[in-house]
């Protein structure tokens, strides 16, 4: 008998033979698609779709907002021949950085703890293309590259790889944190150096966040707390040091502190935020209308970027800041959610990280916009124009997003713990 006859004939000859078992597999194939598709979107909790839904909703409402925004300033850079001009840059930025959120969210948690250490040095890298020809400033920032047809932020990139790597050291580090020496090596050098390169940019704002970040990591590494006495109390040496350290910060955090009451002031230093308070205030309760904003009639400098939010509030009103608002504690929540569930200390410290960045920055931004603290140049995550810091803030969220799909893995044992601490010397 031939292997032919022995599997019972031709296919054809099969399927006349039992027609049920052949639908079936036809049958078959389109619900295996299905599966495969729901494999794609499918998440271990429902944290997942709130991140996601929160994230994309604060995405569309910033094109929104840069797009009311931005027209005006658009249509004069433009030589009065388009509106859109910001607009269309915000979008391909969303457009960029929405897919590699989603593919992100794919890679396993090993990938990150496995080249975190050349994540971090290539951002470095990209951070001491400042200091080169490529370099530019802006607001008296040198913290760009010109790349030719765009500008980037290196620092952007810096902060996730931060996020990743002190997630990375401090998982390995965890049975041995209560020992200050290995708390420090490699942690402070390493951090010095990122934080570092900002401020020799000259970046307040971003030192700012960045040292946020470092705080929330550590404080979700359950570090004790003594342990960060000392970095505190050298912090409030050395922020004000560096913040006095530049001419135009210098004037910007005195007339702050003034209450912006000279009228030489509202001229020039104190512009900004005064026309910001004032786009608020006329906003009211319910704001004066999607797009019929003043201020954004080159009254205030930066409306698309650091100071979208005053616009949103004058056109959106208080209810429409305080969505937006609430939206960012609707994210916190979910981070803290992950933080809670997980066993896992790399991913607690990457999510803790990653909430302190871009929860804490929003309250910075807000709080600048309010008058409750000097201008410092830092977006609104998500919401402001800037693709730097829309895409690396996209693909940070899809780092968190990839801790909820995938099962956590085992923790090595004490000794295990150490052996790899021995190879990180």
């Amino acid at each position: 008998m031939t292997d032919l006859a022995r599997r019972g004939g031709r296919p054809a000859d099969r399927a006349r033979e039992h027609p049920l078992e052949s639908d079936a597999d036809e049958a078959d194939r389109p619900a295996a698609a299905v599966v495969a598709v729901k494999r794609l979107f499918a998440a271990e909790t429902g944290s997942f779709f709130v991140i996601l839904g929160t994230t994309l909703f604060l995405v569309v409402l910033g094109l929104v907002m840069v797009l009311s925004s931005s027209s005006v300033e658009a249509f004069i850079a433009s030589g009065q021949t388009s509106f859109f001009g910001s607009f269309v840059r915000q979008g391909i930025y969303a457009a960029i950085g929405i897919p590699l959120m989603l593919i992100v969210s794919r890679v396993p948690v090993w990938f990150w703890k496995r080249w975190s250490w050349h994540i971090l040095g290539a951002t470095l890298v990209l951070q001491l293309l400042v200091f080169t020809p490529l370099g530019i400033e802006v607001g008296g920032n040198r913290n760009w590259i010109d790349l030719g047809s765009f500008t980037a932020q290196p620092s952007e990139a810096v902060k996730l790889a931060l996020a990743i790597w002190l997630g990375m050291i401090l998982a390995v580090k965890r049975d041995l944190l209560d020992d200050w020496r290995h708390l420090a090596i490699p942690l402070v050098p390493v951090v010095l150096v990122a934080v570092g390169l900002v401020v020799a940019g000259g970046d307040l704002g971003t030192t700012m966040v960045m040292l946020l970040l470092v705080f929330g990591a550590v404080w979700f590494a359950g570090i004790k707390l003594r342990y960060l006495m000392i970095p505190i109390a050298l912090l409030a040496v050395v922020i004000p040091l560096i913040a006095f350290g530049s001419v135009s910060r210098n004037d910007r955090i005195a007339a702050w502190m003034a209450g912006c009451t000279d009228d030489s002031a509202y001229q020039g230093i104190c512009w900004q935020s005064l026309h910001g308070t004032w786009a608020l205030a006329s906003g009211g309760l319910f704001g004066v209308g999607l797009g019929n904003s003043k201020a954004k009639w080159s009254w205030l400098p930066e409306a698309d970027n650091d100071f979208i939010f005053a616009v949103l509030g004058e056109e959106l009103g208080l209810i429409g800041g305080v969505v937006v608002l609430a939206l960012f504690v609707v994210l916190a929540i979910a981070f803290i959610k992950i933080i809670r569930k997980t066993g896992d200390p790399f991913v607690r410290v990457v999510t803790g990280a990653v909430a302190a960045w871009i929860v804490g920055q929003a309250l910075i931004n807000v709080a600048v916009v309010l008058g409750l603290l000097p201008v410092l140049g830092v977006p609104l995550p998500l919401i402001s124009a800037g693709g730097s810091a829309l895409i690396v803030t996209l693909v940070a969220i899809g780092v968190v997003l990839s801790f909820t799909r995938h099962p956590e893995e085992p923790a090595p044992s004490p000794r295990v713990a150490r052996q790899r601490v021995g190879s990180l010397r």
